[in-house]
């Protein structure tokens, strides 16, 4: 078990703090397998990850933290829960890498990612995380399929249909994740996908379920700050469907005029 212990008002540190990496590296060393627990409020860097058997990310579980980290660990509950963030492999790698980003010079801070934040900056930028957005393992499988997507009048109410199937040998839940690449414009350059849209469904061994997920028409807004307004932008957006931000199964197109 290994974690941090995080308040509002300040900013901290990725690597954990004390000698708990130390530890996790002594740990492993003497028998690899290991399940490193973490309780911790954010992304923390793991030199030691390769080493680990598995790892179980429990945040801060509160009163309950015993009961339902060992349910997880014995397999009493299949853990179907996912990353709301990204997990970097080195601290090089974070969005905020400047001091003009933070804490700013002399009292101004420059938002220079723009649109590239979180997981958007990696995918633009091409970084490996350790951990992608949108992550999660479950003691069974998923396979999707099927997808059909189906734009409506003009650029609303945009139908995005597969099908996802367990298909491995126990009963589990997957967040399935839809994600969509809008055109980039010269003065608003668009990440490669962003998320906007996620169905959680749970089945049993072998059943297969049909999922359906609408994306109205805010969904492809982008900002526009010569008109101060929401636009649409023409061109052709892909969609992508998955199990996280960098596993994604399906894909398929759609054009706005």
């Amino acid at each position: 078990m290994l974690g941090d212990r995080q308040s509002e008002g300040h900013d901290h540190a990725i690597t954990l703090s004390g000698n708990q990496d130390a530890l996790a590296t002594a740990v492993l060393a003497a028998n690899p397998h290991t399940v490193v627990v973490l309780k911790t409020g954010g992304p923390v860097l793991m030199p030691w990850v390769d080493q680990a058997s598995a790892v179980v990310e429990a945040w801060y579980p509160g009163e309950e933290d015993g009961a339902a980290v060992a349910a997880v660990l014995f397999g009493i509950v299949n853990p179907s829960g996912k990353l709301p963030i990204t997990f970097p492999r080195r601290e090089e790698d974070l969005p905020l890498c400047s001091t003009e980003q933070y804490p700013g010079v002399n009292d101004v801070a420059h938002y220079s990612e723009g649109l590239l934040v979180g997981y958007r900056w990696y995918d633009a930028k091409e970084i490996e995380p350790l951990f992608p957005f949108g992550f999660g393992l479950s003691y069974t499988t998923f396979t999707y399929s099927d997808l059909k997507v189906s734009p409506g009048s003009g650029s609303k109410n945009v139908t995005v249909e597969f099908n996802v199937t367990n298909s491995g040998r126990i009963a589990g839940a997957e967040v399935a994740q839809v994600y969509l690449g809008l055109p980039s414009l010269p003065i608003v350059p668009q990440p490669p996908r962003q998320l906007k849209g996620f169905h959680r469904v749970e089945l049993e061994v072998g059943q297969k379920t049909h999922v359906t997920v609408s994306l109205d028409e805010r969904s492809l807004f982008y900002w526009d700050i010569a008109t101060h307004s929401w636009k649409v932008a023409p061109g052709p957006y892909a969609v992508s469907v998955g199990g996280s931000s960098r596993d994604l199964r399906l894909s398929e197109s759609f054009t706005v005029e």
